[in-house]
């Protein structure tokens, strides 16, 4: 019954600032939303190879196929070897900024097939299922192609050879000689002439817009230098097709309901914007000198903040701010690999999560090192609505960074980005001199610290807990190592850090969330997790155990550098939505804390902020560092 799925590592994703899809090695496409992320699908194979619909184009005979992008883009190349011949096909979204035609709209999925060696009999099926399969589609032949459609949505897809409909989908077979090349052209509610010319034109433009954007450097001389760099840039290139466009948003994810558990319950929508990627993402971005994107990353969660009448926020968005996100379960669906049930929206919208205050916090405080002028009065407002609010709710019960759905608790790691929060509204008024009841501020700040400190750690285990009422072990607990809430070296920052590896992590560095959630089942490691391991090494001054974790980590990327949320440590196989934005922002902030260690930086601010910080005060000081790479120049 599961042959008929792919493993995830089988599959790239490419995508155009609006939406992404995912193309198996085998040629099909698997998972498309259009005409965004957050739309109902289009193809969904990949969680029901009978229901959901597909998208291929491979050799008719047995096949060997490998994938790989051409370099620096987002463009995928899957290459098929036969024994009459070797055929590619190539697949991309074209870049609307990136487009110089006249055509009226160049959004689509652009597929070039090329014989490359002898010949190649070429399979072709079309067979769209809109609305995640729940409707009824009619395809229908056209001149030069066919159309689908279903509950008042279109399709049109340009083809070079005509496709028989039968069964409901369209097909056809045909025979590709040596050197010879056909395009196809699958546009959204439009039929927009495509000719070879433009199609070559615009692939040539869309590769061009990625090399562009990804940060370009000497590798030696690289602030991401070294054995990482190459999956640095996949996952620079991997959030930015995550990026949303028209607001600036991060979806976490272009996928729903791919199980962190295979034949479990633990399967959610991930295509919305999370504000606790807000910190993190903001560093990533800046060191990679994406600046622009980190601003407008900044900025549209504090206008999400102004919304209310309070400064509470939710913990998660839609990419275009929708704050309803209700969640509904589709039982027509088998699920990926059977796991059900497949969900669509995300109740945790609706959670108390009080740990996304710190890192909306930090993430203003992380564009103040940058660029003092990103601060405007109004952005200072709005910290002093979130950080009264802070004051006033920090001790209340939530669902923490993991969206628990049992019953609300005192989470060790909410406390402590609440005093986050705190601690860097304090530090930005301190330095800007800007107003607000900074001595309340610093009470509350302290009041956190203690509570969390006499609640929060227990001897016995020598370790900081999940939460003030128990004592199982969570490995957000290594973000307190981080915090700046103790000194690195602190017995209780290494005690943690010590217990997380004894009881939480495997032998090669995979590190699991925590010790029990409430749900049936058992889920796989925690990506992102295993990299906050390495910061924590890091920063407890155990870099070679750093490196030794980081580079294990790195054996778990798929042949394309792409991660999922998770890796099953019995398998070897990724798990979860895919790709996870999550993981490669880990990823790319990990790099940065090994390249600094191995530079010597001092890590002046405990969350990460070390470099940037320093340049900046060695800038105003006339002392600038020396024999270290400069960002601008990364």
């Amino acid at each position: 019954m599961q042959a008929d799925f792919k493993p995830l590592e089988h599959y790239g994703v490419i995508g155009n600032l609006e939406t992404c899809a995912l193309v198996g090695r085998d040629g099909a496409v698997d998972w498309c939303c259009l005409p965004h992320v957050y739309s109902p699908s289009v193809f969904a194979a990949i969680l029901d190879p009978d229901v959901g619909g597909r998208f291929a184009i491979s050799p008719a005979g047995e096949f060997e196929s490998e994938q790989a992008y051409l370099s620096r883009t987002n463009v995928l190349q899957t290459t098929f070897e036969t024994d009459s011949g070797t055929m590619t096909v190539t697949d991309f979204m074209p870049i609307v900024e990136a487009n110089s035609g006249e055509e009226p709209d160049i959004r689509g999925l652009y597929r070039k097939v090329t014989c490359t060696e002898g010949s190649v009999e070429v399979d072709v099926e079309f067979d769209p299922r809109f609305d995640y399969g729940r409707v009824d589609t009619a395809i229908n032949s056209i001149v030069d192609g066919v159309t689908a459609t279903g509950d008042d949505r279109h399709l049109y897809l340009s083809t070079p050879t005509e496709l028989r409909i039968e069964d409901g989908a369209a097909r056809g077979t045909y025979r590709l000689e040596a050197h010879e090349t056909q395009w196809y052209v699958l546009q959204y509610d439009m039929d927009a002439p495509t000719d070879a010319e433009d199609c070559e034109r615009l692939l040539e433009e869309t590769a061009q817009y990625w090399r562009e954007w990804a940060h370009s450097c000497v590798e030696s001389e690289c602030l991401f230098g070294g054995e990482a760099h190459d999956y640095v840039v996949r996952s620079e290139l991997v959030l930015k097709l995550l990026n949303y466009r028209e607001t600036g948003a991060l979806a976490a994810a272009p996928t729903t309901s791919l199980p962190e558990d295979i034949g479990g319950v633990r399967n959610w929508d991930y295509r919305f914007s999370w504000i606790r990627d807000g910190g993190i993402t903001v560093r990533a971005l800046t060191n990679l000198g994406h600046v622009d994107e980190a601003s407008d990353y900044v900025h549209r969660f504090l206008k999400l903040s102004r919304m209310g009448d309070s400064a509470e926020v939710q913990p998660l968005y839609g990419v275009e701010g929708d704050t309803e996100l209700e969640e509904e379960e589709l039982d027509h669906l088998r699920g990926y690999r059977d796991s059900e049930p497949v969900r669509i929206g995300n109740e945790a919208a609706d959670q108390q999560q009080l740990d996304v205050y710190g890192d909306l916090i930090l993430a203003l405080y992380q564009r103040f090192w940058s660029d003092e002028q990103d601060v405007t009065d109004e952005d200072w407002k709005a910290l002093c609505d979130i950080v009264e609010y802070v004051c006033e709710h920090w001790d209340d019960k939530g669902a923490g960074i993991w969206e628990l759905r049992g019953e609300p608790r005192h989470l060790v790691y909410s406390k402590v980005m609440c005093w986050v929060a705190l601690d860097r509204s304090v530090r930005l008024a301190e330095r800007t001199g800007r107003e607000g009841p900074v001595d309340r501020w610093r009470e509350c700040r302290a009041e956190i610290k203690e509570t969390v400190l006499e609640r929060g750690f227990d001897e016995e285990r020598n370790s900081f807990t999940q939460s003030f009422e128990g004592d199982e072990l969570d490995a957000s607990s290594l973000l307190i190592a981080l915090s700046g809430i103790l000194p690195f070296d602190d017995e209780r920052i290494v005690g943690t850090v010590d217990a997380v590896r004894e009881h939480l992590t495997t032998d090669d560095g995979l590190v699991f969330r925590y010790e029990n959630d409430g749900l049936p089942g058992e889920e796989g490691a925690f990506v992102f997790c295993s990299f906050w391991l390495v910061n924590a090494l890091v920063a407890t001054d155990r870099v070679e155990e750093a490196w030794d974790v980081f580079e294990n980590v790195l054996e778990y990327a798929s042949p394309l550098g792409l991660f999922a949320e998770e890796i099953d440590p019995e398998t070897g196989r990724q798990i979860g939505n895919f790709p996870q934005g999550f993981s490669h922002i880990g990823l790319i902030n990990s790099a940065l804390y090994l390249r600094e260690a191995e530079y010597d930086w001092a890590t002046v601010d405990p969350l990460g902020q070390a470099t940037l910080i320093q340049e900046r005060e060695s800038e105003r000081d006339g002392d600038a560092a020396v024999d270290a790479p400069r960002r601008d120049e990364a």
